[in-house]
């Protein structure tokens, strides 16, 4: 295999811009926060990925969704295993413009739930630069309680919220 120099400089920094962040915490219920938006924050993007046995059932050409299912389910060998990676997984991209101790709290509501708000937070100190931020609704949670039907995110500074997204079911 021949690596092309002129794409080095550019995978590294590619590699570089994106900062990997602790696992997230999961909250008992999520405490109302005062609303203070700062433009030093931003969010830039969400990825969602569903993982579930009839979706990967479904034959496909396209190897970037083969590569995705594999690598989601990578190293589970039992249907346990596997059954417990069922659900969705949330990558969240955001900016910071300042060095700022952030939290990152994910809130969501599921289907058997109602309006039970739950929440999973990261701690994200001296955050600055664009940041990635991993949440996932699987395994007995996703099982019993069924999937997320809405979410939010929030960057949160000194107890108030400076930043959020929403999905468009967000009340």
């Amino acid at each position: 295999m021949k690596l092309h120099l002129g794409l080095l400089p550019a995978a590294l920094l590619l590699a570089s811009c994106v900062t990997p962040t602790a696992p997230p915490v999961e909250m008992p219920e999520a405490n109302v926060l005062p609303l203070a938006l700062d433009n030093d924050f931003e969010f830039r993007k969400v990825r969602r990925t569903l993982n579930q046995a009839e979706i990967n059932a479904i034959p496909t050409r396209n190897e970037m969704i083969n590569f995705e299912r594999n690598y989601l389910n990578y190293g589970a060998l039992s249907d346990n295993e596997r059954r417990q990676r069922e659900g969705t997984y949330y990558d969240i991209f955001w900016r910071a413009r300042r060095p700022a101790d952030l939290t990152v709290r994910f809130e969501y509501r599921q289907a058997k739930t109602g309006n039970a708000v739950l929440a999973q937070e990261i701690f994200v100190p001296q955050a600055k630069g664009t940041m990635k931020s991993s949440f996932q609704v699987t395994g007995d949670n996703y099982q019993w309680d069924g999937p997320a039907t809405a979410w939010r995110c929030l960057l949160i500074e000194n107890d108030r919220i400076v930043a959020f997204t929403q999905s468009y079911l967000w009340k």
